[in-house]
């Protein structure tokens, strides 16, 4: 499966490379969050939050380029004094994933993407998308997170008039949430389980059945892969077994990342993986790693496999910021890693 974003320069782009190089491996296809997408949830923290007038911008990124390089390099924001839920009317990444099935759309129409794929779009749970409320995490975040729920409801259903559901799937996507849950963010504070657990009850039930659901649960690639590895999957298998019991409709799949490459037969690390519950959801495993190609991804599928009977394959996380100069060469060499393990296309129903 592809996670999200694609080393391309725009949408159109996305679509007709991601069809070419795995048209015939997926479910559904990204439109590769390029431009102002490319540093995922940096978008929230520029489009959504800054500009909304109960926001107060406490630090900015200490960076020199004024691009930040890591998660403690981002700007620092806080609530006005006084305002207990923030609000937004829309939210920009809905309007994106509009735009973006209209060209998705076409491209179908003339044969490029092939019919039975779907349109993928990943969305940050609160976690991720309000991350930068560090300054007074206690009080900013939940009038953050209130107020940002509320608009995925809303956004939720414009999403879902304006795309047919059974052209759609759907991924949240969790980086920060999973390291919120491991305990390794220093600015968070509380109940780290119910900012995750909370929103997954509460949002994913909202979604129509006929479109297809999935979580991304890894620890990020900011500014390397991963921004943290934890000592074993045990997390991201709690945080898969939870979402497909408590989301209140069906789980098609899960996306749960693996370990760096120097751990790739420890046995340790994907043991927690004969916990995972999680009946006819399928599981793909991220153990696509830039750097090692086929040798290391035989490493890492034997290992796993002493723990799952059967799963399928992804990168670690999205790769639209994998090392490399020429997109089209990265995702070249995507495929050809992959397809030495592929055998049939991923059907999900």
């Amino acid at each position: 499966m592809l996670v999200g974003s694609l080393p391309t320069d725009s949408t159109e782009q996305a679509f007709r490379s991601g069809a070419h190089w795995f048209g015939d491996l997926v479910h559904a296809l990204p439109d590769g969050e390029t431009g102002p997408r490319a540093p995922w949830v940096g978008y929230e923290r520029e489009r959504l939050i800054r500009p909304n007038p109960d926001v107060v911008v406490v630090e900015e990124t200490g960076s020199p380029t004024g691009v930040p390089r890591h998660i403690y390099d981002t700007p620092v924001f806080s609530v006005r004094d006084g305002v207990e839920r923030l609000h937004w009317d829309t939210w920009p990444r809905i309007d994106d994933a509009i735009a973006s099935y209209e060209v998705f759309r076409e491209l179908r129409e003339q044969g490029l993407v092939p019919e039975r794929l779907r349109f993928q779009v990943g969305l940050p749970l609160p976690s991720s998308a309000m991350n930068a409320f560090k300054a007074n995490f206690g009080n900013d975040y939940p009038a953050a997170a209130r107020g940002f729920e509320e608009l995925v409801v809303r956004e939720l259903e414009r999403l879902t008039e304006a795309i047919p559901p059974a052209d759609l799937a759907i991924q949240w996507d969790t980086a920060y949430d999973t390291q919120d849950v491991e305990g390794v963010l220093s600015w968070t504070s509380g109940d780290a389980w119910e900012r995750f657990a909370g929103p997954v009850s509460r949002l994913t039930r909202l979604i129509p059945e006929d479109v297809l659901v999935g979580y991304h649960l890894c620890y990020g690639t900011f500014p390397e892969w991963p921004m943290y590895e934890p000592g074993d999957m045990s997390t991201v298998v709690r945080m898969a077994n939870y979402a497909v019991a408590e989301s209140g409709r069906k789980v098609d799949w899960l996306h749960m990342a693996g370990p760096r490459t120097l751990r790739s037969e420890d046995d340790r690390f994907f043991r927690p993986l004969t916990d995972l519950d999680v009946g006819d959801t399928r599981v793909f495993l991220g153990l696509v790693q830039p750097i090692d190609g086929v040798a290391g991804l035989r490493r890492r599928v034997a290992t796993a496999s002493k723990h799952l009977d059967e799963f399928g394959l992804s990168m670690y996380c999205g790769f639209g910021r994998q090392p490399g100069e020429d997109g089209e060469e990265t995702m070249r060499q995507h495929r050809e890693t992959v397809g030495e393990f592929a055998k049939e296309p991923t059907v999900l129903s």
